[in-house]
C-alpha cells in the first residue's frame, strides 16, 4: 500500500488532559508507513450533543468535522469513543434533514477507524519495537468493543512488546461506570461500577491498566487513585510507541 494520507483525530479528552496519548498516535501510524496529519480546524466529535438529545447542535458540529476530514485517505482517533461516534452515528443525522450531507457523512464513516484496528486491520501491523517491563491488564470501552468490534486488536500488539505480560480481568469487558454525562446524572450508580472494575482489576495483580478511551482511563484511575492503588493507568498507544517516558502516569502529578 502507497503511504496513505491519514488525518488523526485528536479528541478533547486527549487535547486537554493526555496530549502525550496525540504523540504517540502519531509515532505509531508514521512508523506503519502513513503520512499524518493533524486538521487544525477539528474541534469536538459532537457525541456530548448528542447522547444529550441536542440533534441541532450535533449536526452543526458534525458539519465542520465532516468537512475538515473528508478529503483524506483515512481518519484515525486514538478513541472507540470518537471512531464510533463518526462512522456510526453521523449519517443517522443526517438521514432526513439533509440528503448533501448524509451521503458525506457515509464517505467520512466508511474511512474512520479507531487507532489500534487501523493499525492492524487496514495497516496489516503485527508487531511493535516497544519495551516495557510490567504485568499489564486491558480494560475495553464500550463504544470501541461493542460498535466497532475492537477487541483482538490492542491485546495483538501488545503481545509483542517486548517485557510485558497481559493478564486478563475477569470481567474485562464490563463497563467502568464512566459513560459521559452518565456519572454525572447517577454518581452513585457510577460509582459502584468503577469500584467494581477496580477489584476487578486489583484480583488480576497487574501494575499497569490499559485502555484506549481517555475517559475510561480518567474514569478508572480516579478511582485507583482514592482507593489507595499503587496500580498505574496509561492509554494503550502510550505503550504501544514505547512512549511510557514521555508523561506521568494518568492521574500521577507531573
Amino acid at each position: 500500500m502507497a503511504s496513505p494520507r491519514v488525518a488523526l483525530f485528536v479528541t478533547c479528552l486527549v487535547d486537554i488532559h493526555r496530549p502525550a496519548v496525540g504523540f504517540a498516535a502519531i509515532r505509531l501510524l508514521e512508523e506503519a508507513g502513513c503520512r499524518v496529519e493533524v486538521p487544525p480546524a477539528q474541534t469536538c466529535c459532537g457525541q456530548p450533543a448528542y447522547n444529550a438529545g441536542d440533534r441541532a447542535t450535533a449536526q452543526e458540529i458534525a458539519r465542520q468535522v465532516i468537512d475538515a476530514f473528508l478529503g483524506f485517505d483515512f481518519v484515525v482517533a486514538p478513541s472507540g469513543s470518537c471512531a464510533a461516534m463518526i462512522a456510526r452515528h453521523y449519517p443517522a443525522l443526517f438521514a432526513e434533514l439533509d440528503p448533501e450531507y448524509r451521503a458525506r457523512a457515509e464517505r467520512l464513516a466508511a474511512k474512520t477507524h479507531e487507532l489500534t484496528s487501523f493499525l492492524t486491520d487496514v495497516m496489516g501491523l503485527r508487531a511493535v519495537p516497544a519495551r516495557l517491563e510490567a504485568r499489564a491488564t486491558y480494560h475495553d470501552s464500550c463504544s470501541g468493543l461493542r460498535e466497532l468490534g475492537v477487541k483482538a486488536q490492542p491485546r495483538a500488539l501488545l503481545e509483542s512488546v517486548a517485557g510485558l505480560t497481559l493478564t486478563e480481568m475477569k470481567e474485562p469487558e464490563i463497563c467502568c461506570g464512566f459513560g459521559g454525562t452518565f456519572c454525572v446524572k447517577y454518581p452513585d450508580i457510577s460509582t459502584r461500577m468503577v469500584s467494581d472494575k477496580t477489584a476487578d482489576i486489583a484480583a488480576t495483580g497487574a501494575d499497569l491498566l490499559l485502555a484506549g478511551d481517555m475517559g475510561c482511563l480518567l474514569n478508572i484511575a480516579g478511582r485507583l487513585k482514592r482507593e489507595g492503588s499503587p496500580v498505574q493507568v496509561r492509554h494503550v498507544a502510550e505503550v504501544l510507541a514505547g512512549m511510557t517516558g514521555e508523561a506521568p502516569a494518568i492521574g500521577e502529578a507531573g
